[in-house]
């Protein structure tokens, strides 16, 4: 009955894990289930190689699932036992997970748990509704608690020169054939049946228009398909997550703390924009390290947290045998 009841929990796990988020909906992950263990593997078929040459996009990614794993065999009443990168020898293995000891979840992470399949990236403005200011007091414990480090930025100035450099290396993006045709790999038209990108009536195009303005992806380039989704028009708070270090470990640190955050401001009906653009320009990102994240931190992500002012598109994901090794 327990060998049972540690395969359930770790098939949940796997489940569950599929719902995490991912650069462009890129699902880069694979799983394998060896007795009792679960290997989580990169998918570098699914690598932006032009926007994401390093793979820390990515890494980030298989750091959301890994998080969503330990979280939900949590709740399946055990403790987990992670190893991350536990074989130099291959790379691609990112993380082992276990069943460890008998635990009881608290009502902490039930929420999280709650939140798997319910959470939604947002793609447009937010409702002009203030963020309460113990709720980002705990978004910044969660991102700490997973190694990592959430900064509200509450200077008009500073957000004012982050969103003028999401604009200028959407600017620059848009202007390279690479970049473009590799983001409308990504992108699915309305009759499209695939389970991953970015679905046309997720991509925003309807939103009101922040300011200052945060650019979003032009993921219907060209085309005459774009989502109507909510109409608010404030940015929102915007926040920037980011490590002690920039090596492959951190990535998948950042990605932990990022969905540790993403799930808990779900649970209290946050929702999150991303804006990586910059991010992914190594001179763009050098500049918001030296002049925003101060000494000796690796920016790993931009966002802005608000409320939205009416329900998110559905998600979309692969369905299990598609991500799961024999």
């Amino acid at each position: 009955m327990a060998a049972q009841s540690v395969k359930h929990a770790l098939d949940a796990a796997v489940e569950a894990a599929r719902w995490a988020p991912s650069v462009h909906n890129t699902q880069p992950w694979t799983f394998r289930l060896t007795g009792e263990e679960i290997g989580l593997k990169a998918d570098v078929e699914r690598q932006l190689h032009v926007s994401d040459a390093s793979g820390r996009e990515l890494l980030i990614s298989c750091g959301a699932a890994l998080f969503t794993m330990r979280t939900v065999i949590r709740c399946e009443g055990y403790e987990p036992i992670v190893r991350v990168l536990p074989d130099p020898d291959r790379p691609n293995l990112l993380a082992t997970v276990k069943a460890g000891t008998p635990a009881r979840a608290d009502e902490a992470t039930w929420a999280l748990g709650g939140e798997i399949e319910r959470r939604r990236t947002h793609r447009a403005g937010f409702a002009d509704v203030p963020m309460p200011e113990q709720l980002l007091r705990s978004l910044e414990r969660a991102a700490m608690n997973e190694g990592a480090e959430l900064t509200p930025i509450l200077n008009p100035q500073a957000i004012e020169v982050i969103a003028a450099l999401t604009q200028a290396a959407q600017g620059v993006q848009g202007r390279d054939r690479r970049f473009t045709l590799e983001l409308l790999r990504w992108s699915r038209a309305p009759e499209s049946t695939r389970r991953d990108g970015v679905p046309a009536d997720a991509h925003g195009g309807g939103g009101g228009r922040t300011e200052p303005r945060f650019a979003q992806r032009e993921y219907a380039w060209r085309s005459e398909w774009t989502g109507q989704s909510a109409q608010g028009a404030a940015v929102g708070t915007v926040t920037l997550l980011s490590t002690a270090s920039d090596g492959r470990e951190d990535w998948i640190a950042a990605g932990q703390a990022l969905q540790h955050v993403l799930l808990h401001a779900a649970a209290h009906g946050v929702s999150a924009a991303f804006h990586t653009q910059a991010l992914e320009m190594d001179q763009l990102r050098e500049f918001l390290r030296q002049q925003l994240c101060g000494a000796g931190a690796y920016p790993q992500m931009i966002m802005r947290l608000g409320v939205t002012l009416d329900e998110d598109q559905d998600s979309i994901r692969r369905p299990l045998p598609d991500v799961l090794e024999e």
